[in-house]
């Protein structure tokens, strides 16, 4: 695709963008973690139908898993100023199968709850942050109460879909599992996304445990002003490109053919990364 050209009017002449110095209000990265979590033997809270399939079953496997929401709570460390705690939950939804008699099989889903926690650098605030409302346009309407306490930094988590390194089927009685929640603790956002009712088993039946890996980064970020060097920004010249109405695949038969997403990543580049090379992340 040909690059994109911008032209832009000048008040002092041409058409080339005007240079300025201009301040801005962005999240400053204080302090940031990368980490690799293996959570073992996680009790995944099931549905009543998934339940009764436990019982009925001895092959499980999962067959995929995402994260449905995640909780971040931040409090401030003490006697040690500065420094922040980040509790983290994620909660997976997982599909599972089931093989049945007669050779049938059957999926149903289910919920595990993960939890940690990390200290990060957040600096400290004395300020207290106010903004307006843009909603707010009635001069004599009550003001909307607002907290005046101390500024607390935002925490931030990113994550990848987690990994499923092992499913097992536990018998009544078996204490090896890991469970921080219920289901009256699990969110009624991620509960109106599984299929069916969710239900903890009791002591005399089967549960099941998943052993779940997570790649995630976390990072603490307070707001700052920054003076820099700004472009203005100016209209594009390239014009907007639509598909004929009378032949839709006209456009797709334009595009390059994406030839890098067929080919994996060398092992060449993944060793110079762990090597410290120029597109490896620092630690």
């Amino acid at each position: 695709m040909a690059d994109n050209k911008y032209s832009c009017c000048n008040p002092q002449g041409g058409s080339s963008p005007r240079n300025e110095m201009v301040c801005i209000e962005t999240n400053r990265i204080l302090d940031s973690c990368r980490d690799r979590d293996c959570f073992e033997d996680v009790k995944v809270i099931l549905t009543d139908f998934g339940n009764d399939i436990i019982n009925r079953t001895t092959n499980v496997r999962a067959k995929n898993a995402c994260i449905s929401w995640t909780y971040i709570g931040i409090d401030p460390v003490k006697f040690n100023r500065g420094f922040y705690s980040v509790t983290i939950k994620f909660y997976v939804k997982i599909t599972f199968e089931a093989c049945l008699c007669g050779g049938r099989s059957q999926e149903f889903e289910g919920v595990a709850v993960l939890e940690k926690k990390v200290i990060l650098y957040g600096s400290e605030s004395n300020v207290s942050i106010f903004k307006s409302n843009p909603d707010a346009s009635d001069y004599c309407a009550l003001p909307e109460p607002c907290c005046a306490g101390k500024n607390v930094p935002i925490a931030i988590v990113e994550v990848v879909d987690p990994i499923i390194l092992g499913t097992k089927i536990r018998e009544p009685g078996d204490n090896c599992c890991c469970c921080c929640c219920c289901c009256g603790d699990i969110p009624d956002h991620v509960v109106a996304g599984i299929s069916g009712t969710l239900n903890d088993c009791g002591s005399e039946d089967r549960y099941l445990t998943v052993s779940i890996g997570i790649f995630s980064v976390v990072r603490i970020v307070r707001p700052a002003q920054y003076l820099i060097n700004a472009t203005e920004y100016c209209v594009p010249d390239k014009e907007c490109i639509a598909a004929e109405d009378d032949n839709p695949c006209s456009l797709f038969r334009s595009m390059d053919f994406p030839t890098s997403e067929f080919c994996p990543p060398s092992y060449s580049h993944h060793r110079d990364n762990d090597k410290g090379g120029k597109c490896s992340c620092q630690s």
